[in-house]
């Protein structure tokens, strides 16, 4: 841990533009545009909720320039036309008020990505490509006049922009979307200007930003360019520095150094499994090579920031997620309170997850992210005291919120540390942002009017019970343990939240079940040096994960020699091993030292079943509901108590 962020906290400047600090807000699809594209109350007040919170440039999502080729879906912003300027210029006076600096990230449209395509036309691209998804479909390349089209709406969006006193602006250069498609020689094969060389390969690039030079020559422009692709055949490093010195003669002011793109969109939405500045190396190698400003992105905490300026790899810092997670990220840095700030988990399920289904972005951690406009931590008119049974993610976040509107809180649990199976998974080095989260809740009940009662089980006939104002319910879940298959119980048998806690286990390890416990748990321990074997009765393991983080999981499970056995039904466990059946063969077994199950856990509700009967009233949240992701039990202890 750096514990010196005084580098974070200097100004910085590039171009004609000032900041107060080196934290920018990295642009995200956020799903919170009106109908029309223009920018909604809802949007606004999450973006000045990270400005107040003291980051010095916030960044919108991408924003179409132009409807000509494509239109942007649901939830899309857009600046194209002069009806978007006055929704643009609300957000920069919001920004502005709190001290805060506002840009616009600019988009040609996805291109061969899909999504945005005019209604039964094939997506445009920079040539005839397979579109992404959708290798029946083929783009139409775009002609010479509509690329020279697209630049001057550009420069039409970039005088919109300072009408509304926008800071800056951001070029989508990354991702994979059309200007990167145009950049990329595996998608560009024209035979005019635009195609060919790296030089001309760059040349949609340049000619858009010398475009929003020319009509706005004091407007800083950013581009966000993905060094290497990270897939085959795809950009390579060097492919990426042959274009960078390009970009910049154009007339750039900053580069946002990123990677990935959707063949390997991991590093686009970097999950816990690619670790603290994942990306980092990508800033490094291009600041060698320009001579402007470089942003660095890709899971930087407070102090791998701190580290990554130290050591001269960047001279920004991009946070995206962490500031989701916690607006007031900058200000409490700047305190001197960073254990105080909300870790994010990096586990994608209401950002990203949120938006890929259609809805507005959110936050597993934060159940603020998203609605600042309907949710607020107010004092009640009068204070009460709430009994809560169970400290895990959905009782503890209800201690805390209940706790800041001046009730006293008791809670209670049966374990000797709070956290609740939240803990255990948190063993694995990928998953240290979940231990950070149980200090954050121990940190922020310490400071509140909340006494926890450890080591204490709480029975129907507990007297508190009869004494509760309002009684909370969070008894989590317990593990799946089917005692149909012989030999279940042996002394060879061990759970997975039991190998998580420091069981004895020996070399080679089956893990009976293929959920996301059982997957994280079998890389946990490969990575240690065990061999390991997942046998999953469906077609895949980790169903229930986002399939961003599901590719980076299979990835590191087959560098680690994981062996995985889809399909297949443990019918007994032996002292030497495992019996399983396949689709296609009978059974065999599978020799194993140790047999953890993973099976799954249903709802603990033992003690609401029993106060259900006995017509005491409480309100049950939580695993002990039904049993659900972390981030659903964090939403439903803030909703439970906000309304007492």
């Amino acid at each position: 841990m750096s514990g010196n962020y005084d580098r974070i906290l200097e100004p910085v400047q590039f171009g004609s533009l000032t900041l107060k600090n080196r934290v920018i807000m990295l642009p995200m699809h956020d799903h919170m545009a009106t109908p029309e594209g223009f920018f909604s109350d809802r949007q606004i007040a999450y973006f000045k909720a990270r400005a107040e919170g003291g980051t010095a440039l916030i960044l919108t999502g991408a924003t179409a320039v132009s409807e000509d080729y494509a239109e942007p879906g649901e939830g899309w912003n857009s600046v194209a036309s002069d009806a978007a300027i006055p929704s643009m210029k609300k957000l920069a006076d919001e920004i502005h008020a709190v001290g805060g600096k506002i840009a616009i990230q600019l988009t040609a449209g996805l291109g061969r990505n899909g999504g945005d395509n005019k209604p039964g036309e094939p997506p445009v691209s920079a040539s005839a490509n397979q579109a992404f998804g959708a290798p029946s479909v083929t783009c139409r390349a775009l002609t010479t006049s509509e690329v020279k089209t697209i630049v001057r709406r550009f420069g039409e969006a970039a005088t919109r922009c300072v009408k509304a006193d926008i800071d800056a602006v951001d070029i989508h250069g990354h991702t994979g979307y059309l200007i990167d498609q145009f950049l990329s020689p595996q998608w560009n094969t024209r035979t005019d200007e635009y195609g060919g060389s790296a030089e001309n390969r760059a040349r949609f690039a340049c000619e858009i930003i010398s475009e929003i030079k020319r009509v706005a020559p004091d407007l800083p422009v950013s581009f966000r360019l993905s060094l290497s692709q990270r897939f085959p055949d795809g950009r390579t490093t060097e492919d990426g520095l042959e274009l960078a010195p390009y970009i910049e003669a154009a007339g750039l002011d900053v580069f946002l150094a990123d990677d990935g793109c959707y063949e390997a969109m991991d590093y686009v939405f970097p999950p816990y499994y690619l670790g603290d500045g994942c990306m980092v190396p990508a800033a490094r190698i291009l600041k060698d090579s320009v001579s402007i400003p470089v942003v660095a992105c890709g899971n930087l905490d407070p102090d791998t920031a701190a580290e990554v300026l130290e050591g001269g790899d960047a001279d920004i810092i991009g946070v995206g997620r962490g500031l989701i997670a916690d607006p007031q990220w900058v200000d409490k840095l700047a305190k001197g309170r960073r254990n105080s700030i909300r870790p994010c988990i990096r586990c994608n399920a209401s950002c990203v997850g949120n938006v890929l289904q259609g809805e507005h972005l959110a936050c597993a951690v934060n159940p603020e992210a998203g609605f600042e406009l309907e949710r607020e931590i107010q004092k009640a008119p009068s204070s009460t005291t709430v009994t809560i049974v169970g400290a895990g993610p959905a009782g503890l976040e209800a201690a805390r919120v209940a706790s800041s509107k001046g009730n006293t809180v008791d809670i209670y649990d049966s374990a000797d540390r709070v956290g609740g199976v939240l803990l255990p998974a948190a063993t694995p080095v990928f998953k240290k942002e979940l231990h950070r989260m149980i200090d954050w809740w121990e940190g922020e009940i310490a400071a509140l009017p909340v006494t926890v009662h450890l080591g204490y089980r709480v029975t129907a006939d507990d007297p508190i019970i009869g004494q509760a104002a309002n009684l909370i319910v969070a008894t989590g879940s317990d593990p799946i343990v089917p005692s149909s298959i012989p030999g279940i119980d042996g002394p060879n048998v061990t759970g997975v939240i039991e190998a998580h806690e420091g069981a004895q286990l020996g070399h080679r390890v089956v893990v009976a079940g293929g959920g996301l416990s059982g997957a994280d748990l079998a890389l946990e321990l490969a990575q240690a040096g065990h061999a390991v074997t997942i046998v999953e009765m469906m077609d895949s393991i980790a169903r229930d994960m986002l399939p961003v983080n599901q590719i980076t999981l299979l990835r590191e499970l087959a560098a680690a020699d994981v062996e995985i056995l889809t399909g297949h039904k443990v019918t007994e466990i032996h002292p030497d091993g495992v019996v399983v059946i396949g689709p296609h063969e009978g059974p065999k077994t599978l020799l194993a030292d140790t047999v953890v199950t993973a099976f799954g856990v249903k709802a603990a509700d033992e003690l609401g079943t029993e106060l259900k009967r006995r017509g005491v009233p409480y309100t049950a949240i939580g695993d002990c509901t039904q049993p659900a992701k972390v981030g659903e039990a964090i939403n439903a202890g803030y909703v439970a108590a906000l309304a007492i």
